[in-house]
C-alpha cells in the first residue's frame, strides 16, 4: 500500500504531499523533510529504492523515487509493493502530466494543483493503484475538462444575459411603442 506521496524541488521545498495515512500537520513537514535529506544526497546513479525513514515506517517501509529536473517524485510504501512497479506508476505519473501540461514544470505544479490532485487521484486512491493505462487516464482528464467547460457555460449564462440586455436599445424601443390613444380609449369604454 502507498503511504504517502511526496513531489519536491531540488531544494525541499514541497510541490505536492499526498498522504494516506494520518499524520498531523508537523508530523507531515518532519517527513517532507526527513524524506528530502535522504533522497537529495543520493547520488543520481546509484538505485531509486531506499527504506524509510525513521518518520515515516523505518524498515518496514520504502522510500521509491525519480529525480526528473528540478523535481523529485517519492513514493512511500509498505513491503507489500512492488518497487518496480512504483517505478512505472511513477513514469505514468509525470508523463500524464507532460501531457496535459504540454511540458510539465514546477510552476504547473504550483498553479495548477487541483488539476495534478485530480490526475493523481485518477492513478491512486487511498493508497491503492487504480489505473495505470495512460490513455484511460487521458480520457477521464478530458471528460473532466469538458464537464468544467459545461459548467463554465452555465455559470456564463447570467453574464450574457446582462451583456444581451445591454446591448437592447431600449430607451429608443419605448419611443418606438405603439400605445393606444388614452382619451378614446376612455370613450369606447362601456360600464
Amino acid at each position: 500500500m502507498i503511504k504517502a506521496i511526496l513531489v519536491f524541488n531540488n531544494h525541499g521545498k514541497p510541490r505536492l504531499s499526498k498522504f494516506y495515512q494520518y499524520f498531523s500537520e508537523d508530523m507531515q513537514q518532519q517527513i517532507i523533510k526527513e524524506t528530502f535529506q535522504l533522497v537529495s544526497k543520493r547520488d543520481d546513479n546509484v538505485c531509486n529504492f531506499l527504506e524509510g525513514g525513521s518518520l515515516i515506517g523505518g524498515s518496514d517501509y520504502k522510500l521509491i523515487y525519480r529525480h526528473y529536473a528540478t523535481l523529485y517524485f517519492v513514493f512511500c510504501v509498505d513491503s507489500s509493493e512492488s518497487e518496480l512497479g512504483i517505478l512505472d506508476l511513477i513514469q505514468v505519473f509525470v508523463e500524464t502530466l507532460d501531457k496535459c501540461f504540454e511540458n510539465v514544470c514546477e510552476l504547473d505544479l504550483i498553479f495548477h494543483a487541483d488539476a495534478v490532485h485530480h490526475i493523481l487521484s485518477e492513478l491512486v486512491m487511498g493508497g491503492m493503484v487504480l489505473q495505470t493505462n495512460m490513455a484511460d487516464i487521458l480520457a477521464r482528464i478530458d471528460e473532466q475538462n469538458k464537464l468544467v467547460k459545461q459548467e463554465a457555460g452555465i455559470s456564463a449564462a447570467p453574464a450574457r444575459a446582462v451583456s444581451a440586455v445591454k446591448s437592447m436599445n431600449i430607451p429608443q424601443q419605448i419611443k418606438d411603442m405603439k400605445l393606444p390613444d388614452l382619451p378614446q380609449a376612455i370613450k369606447d369604454l362601456k360600464f
